[in-house]
């Protein structure tokens, strides 16, 4: 009546078939959750003047910037970063945790094909000799059987595709989430290398410095032995000079950290890495922040959040289908026999075919819970999607602060060292005419050095801020680089 069980198989198959391309869906419409964006950073708007160190974005400011660490213009830099991706284990991790997501998206996508198992089996048993009315009571017997056996569950109710959509999105969040970690690395790295040629202006500043002392020391000890001045003179040289060698040496610890950190993040042992001096001048780069909505695009933890957003939405899907039965299809077919000589005859062929239409009738309230706690989720994943969007705003409108106050601080400083030079040229003058004493030119001395450093840290934060900023405004990331650009499954599922 069925005819052979090949037809009846693939009747069977065809039908479930176009049921399961005409299913339902219980996946919910989606789009990216709305945000607040201001209409520009209220450090720096289209009405007001750019601030030394950074300029207004033009349209084409917010294409991708490659490698943002090449604004600055140092090649060692530029050197150092490109052995993040090859060596950095944080980075490394950070890979392996995205292809480990990526393998859940074929986990996933498996559940739309049927399970095939096959199998060779020989075995002997004994029944019972007490058992009544029984043919092969008593008796051992061979048993000598391979087959084959196929199942499988059509996606009727869209259960498959909301795990695959799930494991996608959750796939392109690791993806972000990559990203994000080179940018943190890249950033500390950066930050790190121009805290130590910081260092390397000062160590050169102190050193010229300890030299200066030193030729002072030996003039005031000639005017001692002279007898042109009391002792009290030498004493405040001698602190004078042994002060400078103190804050000289202080810069050699700083420094070695700062070099054994650097090894660190390009993957290398502290002990093996050595980073010659350099102090070369400190130039910061014209930075354009663009407008506040790119940071939407350019920001990858930004991606990342909204990705598990997306995320969150499917497993509401995934909660919802368990309230539909599952229709399982099965066939199996093989050869069994009891003697091995007529095992693969074509009289040892036996067959099945079925279909089972299954669910659920009463769970005690699970699938309930299920669905409300995902629906929890979503909404959990939507409140940190936007909160990590403040938390971007905050970061650029901190740097942009930063560096327009540092702009102000270095153009008064430069005009303090200056004028502190001037101070303590005049004041050797007069300690040689006699008109003072060497006191007020030990305070000139302070005074110089202490400016000259200050100006020497405030290049360095303002090197730091940029650096910050660049971070903060994504470096040269755009989310159009993930699996799915639009960033949404089709549809249209608001969060107000």
């Amino acid at each position: 009546m069925f005819g052979s069980p090949l037809t009846s198989l693939r009747r069977i198959v065809v039908a479930c078939t176009a049921a399961s391309l005409a299913a339902c869906t219980t996946l919910p419409h989606y789009s990216r959750p709305e945000v607040d964006v201001p209409a520009h950073f209220a450090t720096q708007s289209a009405t007001t003047p750019a601030t030394p160190g950074w300029t207004l974005a033009a349209p084409a400011d917010g294409k991708p910037r490659g490698p943002w660490w090449t604004l600055f213009g140092d090649s060692e830099l530029d050197q150092l970063e490109a052995r993040v991706d090859v060596s950095n284990q944080t980075v490394r991790e950070a890979v392996a945790n995205l292809e480990a997501a990526r393998a859940m998206i074929d986990y996933q996508r498996a559940g739309y094909s049927p399970t095939v198992t096959a199998g060779v089996a020989a075995q002997r048993y004994r029944t019972s000799q007490n058992l009544v009315d029984h043919s092969l009571a008593g008796k051992t017997i061979p048993d000598y059987s391979t087959g084959i056996a196929a199942s499988w569950e059509p996606d009727l109710f869209g259960r498959v595709k909301d795990a695959t959509s799930e494991a996608r999105a959750n796939a392109e969040a690791s993806e972000a989430d990559l990203e994000s970690v080179r940018l943190s690395v890249t950033s500390q790295l950066a930050s790190d290398y121009f805290d130590l040629r910081t260092l390397d202006r000062q160590k050169k500043l102190l050193d010229d410095t300890v030299t200066a002392y030193t030729a002072a020391l030996r003039i005031v000890q000639q005017q001692l032995a002279d007898g042109a001045i009391d002792a009290s003179a030498l004493a405040q040289a001698q602190t004078q000079l042994e002060s400078a060698r103190t804050a000289d040496r202080d810069i050699d610890v700083q420094r070695a950290q700062l070099q054994h950190a650097i090894a660190t993040l390009i993957g290398v042992p502290a002990s093996s890495f050595v980073l010659p001096p350099q102090v070369g001048p400190a130039v910061v780069p014209p930075i354009p922040p663009g407008v506040p909505s790119a940071l939407l695009e350019r920001r990858p933890d930004i991606a990342a959040s909204e990705r598990r957003v997306a995320a969150a939405n499917a497993r509401i899907g995934e909660a919802r289908a368990a309230f539909y039965p599952d229709l399982t299809l099965s066939a199996s077919a093989g050869l069994e026999s009891t003697f091995f000589a007529p095992w693969l005859s074509a009289p040892s062929l036996f067959w099945s075919l079925g279909a089972q239409l299954a669910g659920t009738l009463f769970d005690g309230g699970r699938r309930s819970a299920t669905l409300k706690g995902a629906n929890a989720q979503y909404d959990a994943a939507v409140a940190g999607y936007r909160q990590t969007v403040l938390t971007a705003f905050q970061q650029v409108e901190d740097n942009l602060s930063a560096l327009d106050t540092l702009a102000s601080e270095a153009e008064s400083q430069q005009r303090a060292t200056a004028a502190a030079q001037r101070s303590l040229e005049l004041t050797t003058n007069r300690y040689q005419a006699g008109a003072v004493n060497y006191l007020d030119v030990v305070t000139a001395q302070t005074i110089a050095l202490s400016n000259q450093r200050n100006e020497q840290q405030i290049a360095g934060r303002r090197l730091d801020a940029s650096v910050h900023l660049l971070e903060a405004l994504g470096g040269g990331w755009d989310r159009a680089s993930l699996g799915d650009p639009s960033g949404a499954p089709k549809g249209a599922r608001t969060s107000g």
